[in-house]
This record gives structure tokens, sequence and C-alpha cells, in this order.
């Protein structure tokens, strides 16, 4: 059997498998992705790129221009509803993005969100990890894993051919179903399976049933359906999302192209509707999570470590997430800057925003379903935009404030810059060009300060010579100026302090001014931060 020797090996080729490979192969850490499937998804599945991922995704070069380019190309807005039908002519509309509420995400990060499908993401995704140099296999399916104290061994198959893989970790994101979590014995707490879904893909002419450039997801109840349908995708195409009840006897079976035909029909509200369909998929609605992201070698990402309802669109985004967060980690002990312990703050960080939007994506599902079938569904976030900036972190990769306290969520229209929380924007003035604090961070540690913090950049001299660490330091207000002189306030430091902010752009400690031992006390923390 032919044997092959990787640093990682992702399983997985959604969005946070490929957020996975792609961010590693951006670091220069080799990485080989399996999946068992063709190709990327056909079906637009999933819509939307948050602001918080697109951050994570803009340091490879090309990456979000390119997504920019595909929800240009799409729309300029998205609408989201309660009908009867395309044609109800007083929807109950609860997302506008033209709202107010949104203008705060300009002030928030440089990073513009996008609005594009699944299936364009992944495909972005897909052709930069591979040209970024990762290995990547579809059509290769996951026979077996097994784990020692010194690495992972996979066998996997392509083209009837098996070949071994050692890897030193693997990024498990092989779906809700994940045959790896099921085989590591990870327990999942949770609602389970709360319905199946037909995914009917269409081709139909809506003129005058939905604006121009607007992706329109209408929550569908009628006499004949509920679902969701989706105009405007981006993919050549329409999408209408069909509930049925396998308790009831419904299978994918009921939904012959004649029954699709007349659903779309009913869907939009014109029973003459001339339709084409033009794909057919199931799959099952769930709001599952994993009771740990890591065991041993394997960490959990995307719907394996945590399955939830599309409702509020925050399932990808979060995956995406997932994915680069674990190759900034992974990259950090690979190349002997942290330690084997440092990768435990995976789960100790993630895993409370896994089930934080997992348990908001399933209160919006509540909203959105008839209210004789709402009960015991958990209340929405009373600010759904809040935790988009203001999810908080807690472990031992972040020394937090004395006086924290400990909560999860933060205002994230007020940044306060404390440990544990997401490194506000700030506007700088960069040899005459704008640029954010945000464009500082991902390649390695950031240690900035503002001119009576001099001591600060020596000490980060000595530390990162010391410890050999990638460790950049920045001046405010000499090389880098603050443009609007937001710096301090937002970061929460006085004169002389200092901020040291991680490759992911969180807050890892701060010292809000001046310190007798600048260097000892950088080498404390950044040992503490990197297990080691």
């Amino acid at each position: 059997m032919k044997q092959e020797r990787v640093p990682v090996l992702v399983v997985g080729g959604g969005y946070a498998g490929l957020s996975a490979a792609t961010l590693l192969a951006w670091r220069q850490v080799p990485v080989m992705l399996v999946e068992q499937h063709p190709s990327t998804s056909i079906q637009p599945k999933a819509f939307g790129v948050g602001s918080r991922a697109v951050e994570l995704l803009r340091p490879v070069p090309g990456l979000e221009q390119t997504l920019r380019e595909i929800w240009a190309g799409i729309g300029d807005n998205t609408r989201i509803a309660i009908a009867s039908s395309l044609s109800d002519p007083d929807p109950q509309v609860i997302i506008d993005e033209s709202d107010a509420d949104f203008a705060f995400l300009t002030e928030a990060t440089p990073a513009q969100q996008s609005g594009a499908p699944q299936a364009e993401v992944e495909r972005v995704l897909r052709a930069k990890a591979e040209e970024l140099g990762a290995d990547v296999r579809f059509s290769t399916e996951l026979l077996s894993l097994d784990q020692d104290a010194d690495g992972v061994t996979a066998v996997i198959r392509a083209d009837g051919v098996e070949t071994t893989v050692r890897a030193d970790y693997v990024v498990a994101a092989d779906g809700y179903r994940s045959p790896i979590r099921q085989k590591l014995g990870i327990p999942t707490t949770g609602r389970g399976e709360l319905g199946n879904m037909c995914s009917i893909m269409f081709d139909a002419d809506l003129t005058g049933l939905v604006r121009e450039r607007e992706v329109t997801v209408w929550y569908l109840r009628n006499d004949v359906l509920t679902g969701v349908i989706l105009t405007g995708t981006g993919v050549g195409a329409h999408v209408l999302g069909v509930n049925y009840d396998t308790s009831l006897g419904e299978s994918e079976d009921d939904f012959t192209m004649e029954r699709c035909v007349e659903l779309v029909r009913t869907a939009t509200g014109v029973p003459d509707l001339d339709v084409r369909i033009l794909d057919r998929t199931t799959f099952a609605l769930a709001h599952l999570l994993a009771d740990r992201y890591r065991e041993g070698r394997v960490f959990l990402a995307g719907d394996a470590a945590h399955t939830m309802p599309p409702t509020g669109g925050q399932g990808g985004t979060t995956a995406i997430q997932d994915g680069c967060d674990l190759a900034w980690r992974l990259w950090l002990v690979l190349s002997g800057q942290a330690g084997p312990g440092f990768l435990d703050a995976y789960d100790a960080e993630r895993r409370p925003v896994g089930t934080l939007t997992a348990n908001a994506q399933l209160a919006n599902l509540g909203v959105r379903m008839p209210p004789a079938q709402r009960a015991d569904y958990p209340e929405p976030l009373d600010d759904p935009l809040r935790a988009i900036f203001g999810c908080r972190y807690h472990s031992t990769a972040i020394l937090d404030d004395p006086d924290d306290d400990g909560s999860i969520l933060d205002d994230a229209r007020v940044p306060v810059g404390r440990p544990g929380n997401r490194a506000p924007h700030v506007v700088l003035d960069w040899e005459g060009q704008r640029i954010s604090t945000v464009d500082l961070f991902a390649s390695g540690f950031v240690l900035m300060a503002e001119r009576q913090g001099r001591a600060w950049m020596e000490a980060g001299r000595l530390v990162q010579e010391r410890l050999g660490i990638q460790l950049t330091r920045v001046l405010i207000d000499e090389e880098f100026v603050d443009v609007e002189g937001r710096w301090q306030e937002r970061y929460g430091v006085g004169e002389g302090g200092a901020v040291l902010v991680r490759p992911d752009g969180y807050v890892a400690w701060r010292s809000r001014g001046e310190d007798p031992d600048p260097a000892a006390t950088l080498e404390r923390v950044l040992r503490q931060v990197l297990s080691r």
C-alpha cells in the first residue's frame, strides 16, 4: 500500500475544511484535504460570508476581492421575510440589510461581508488552496483513522487505490453525521434532527415578484407547504426548500419532477408559471453540539462540531471561522512557536461560540415557524448583530484583566479592547495609506503601544529573539498614525501601556500603563499564552 506523510490532514471539503486548508497553505504548512464527493457544492446552500469571517480570510491575497466581486455581480441587498408566497402583498419583513442597524459594520471593520452563495465561495476557496500548494483530493474516501501519541494514521481510497497517510494532526470537517466524531466516541447534545428538507433548484422568470439585485429569502407558510424560497442567488437559478416529515411516511421519492414544478408554482403564487427543474437534493435540519472539539490530535470543525439550522445565516460563517482558527493554531505548534498544550485553547474558545451561535439559529427557526410548533424553543438574541464582533474568548491563551467578568458577549458597538475580545478596528495612516489595525494581524503576534510606550518596543525585540516567535512591534503615532485619535480609547490603555494581539486578531493581554520590567513581563505573558 502506498504511504504518504503530511503535517495536517483535513477531512471534508466544505467551508470548514477548505478554509483550514487555504489558511494552512498560506502559512506554508503542508496540508492534504480529502473529500469523498467529486466536486464542491453544486447547490448554492448557505448564503453569505459574514464580516468577521472575511476578516480572517482577507490576509490571503486576492481572496476578499474575489468574494466582493462575486457579491457585486449578484446584488446590493438581502431581505428576509415570512410570507405565504412570493406574491404575498404584505410579507412580514424581519431583516433588511438596507436598515440603519447594519451601518455600524462599516465602523467596526474594514472587511465587507459578502452575500455570495456557498457554491461560489467553496469554488473560490478550493482554487485558492490549490494555488497556494495545498494537496486537495476530491473523489477520495476516508476508510479508517487511528491515532497514537505521536500522530494519526489514516487510510484513504481514490480510484480504487488505497493509501496510508501519516499526519501530525487531523481536522475533522466531515459534516453533521461526522463518522470521525462517532469513531472517537465524542458525545453530542442538542435537539437533534428537527426535520427534513428537499432543496429544489429551478429556473423561472420571476420579474415583478422580486426586486432587482436583491437576494430574497422568504420563509413560506401556506396550506400546501412550509419551507423557504431563495431568489437572486447568483448561481443562475432560484431555490425552493420544502419541509417534509419522514414520520408521516414522506420521503425524497415523493418529490417527482411534476410535484416539484407544482410546489414552485405554489411558492411563487403563480399557478401557470413556466418552471424548469435543474436539480433536487435532500438534507436534514438539525441542532447538534459536540461535547468537545478535540480528541487527542483530532479537531472537530464546522458541522462536525456544531450543526445548526440555517435560520440566521451564521452556520457557514462559523464554519469558516473554525477552519481559519485551527490553521493559525496548528501553524504555531508545528513551527515550534507554541507548545502542544496551546491547542487545548481551541475547544475552550470556539465551543462556547459554537453553542451560542447554534442556539441563536435555533431560536430564529422558532420565530419563523408557525406559532403552534414553537414550544420550548429558546428566545432570540436581543441584538443579533452583537454576536458578529462581540463574542469573547476565555482560555489559557488569554490573560484576562483582573476585573474581568467572564462574559462571552460584549457590545461590539462600543469596542473596549479587553483581553478575550476581538481587537477593535482603528484607522491608521501608514506612509500616506489609510489602513486598519485589523490589517496588522494574521502573520504573527502584534505588540502595540503609543509613543510613551517605547520601552515595550525594545522589550518586544528582546523577547522575540529569546522565544523565536513572529512578533511585529507597532508604535502608534510614529510609523503608524492614529488618524482619528481613537486607539487608546478603543484599546483601553493609558500612556505607557501596551496591547498584545494574536494572529486571529484577538487581544491576548494588555498593560494599561507602564511596567517596571517590560521585557520580563512580556516574556512571562507570551510563555503562558503559548503554553511554553
